[in-house]
């Protein structure tokens, strides 16, 4: 982000929108004169907008797609796609073969539909849980 604007406002909003680059004009005084110098920011300026982008990085917290400690015990409860009659390599997968089952160890339900019609790549015995290294 180019910041033009007065103070840092801007700049630690555009945290929370992506940005990850804030290009903001230095100067040791706007006392100094300046053609930039109006929107220019003094060095304890910097330092705090340094620290803001900071505190509202961290305010977003992190994304994670694994599963989480105290979510553990309720896997057993969530469904999953199983494969329900010996499958040979290169057999499709159907509606036949394929259900959505507990426990919640494999491919989660909502690929179901994506994976019909699909090869498995493996000779598979009856009951596995579906993952995704088993489908060419």
């Amino acid at each position: 982000m180019t910041d033009h604007t007065l103070g840092i406002g801007a700049a630690v909003a555009s945290i929370a929108l992506g940005a990850t680059v804030i290009e903001k004009h230095f100067t040791l005084s706007r006392a100094d004169g300046g053609v930039d110098s109006a929107f220019s920011l003094e060095p304890e300026e910097m330092k705090l907008l340094v620290r803001e982008c900071n505190t509202a990085y961290q305010a977003l917290g992190e994304v994670r797609y694994n599963t989480q400690a105290q979510e553990q015990k309720s896997l057993q409860f969530r469904r999953s796609l199983y494969i329900v009659e010996d499958m040979k390599k290169g057999e499709v997968l159907t509606e036949k073969n394929l259900r959505s089952i507990r426990s919640g160890m494999g491919l989660k339900p909502k690929y179901y539909d994506m994976l019909l019609g699909k090869k498995v790549n493996c000779n598979i015995d009856r009951d596995p849980a579906l993952y995704g290294a088993m489908i060419s």
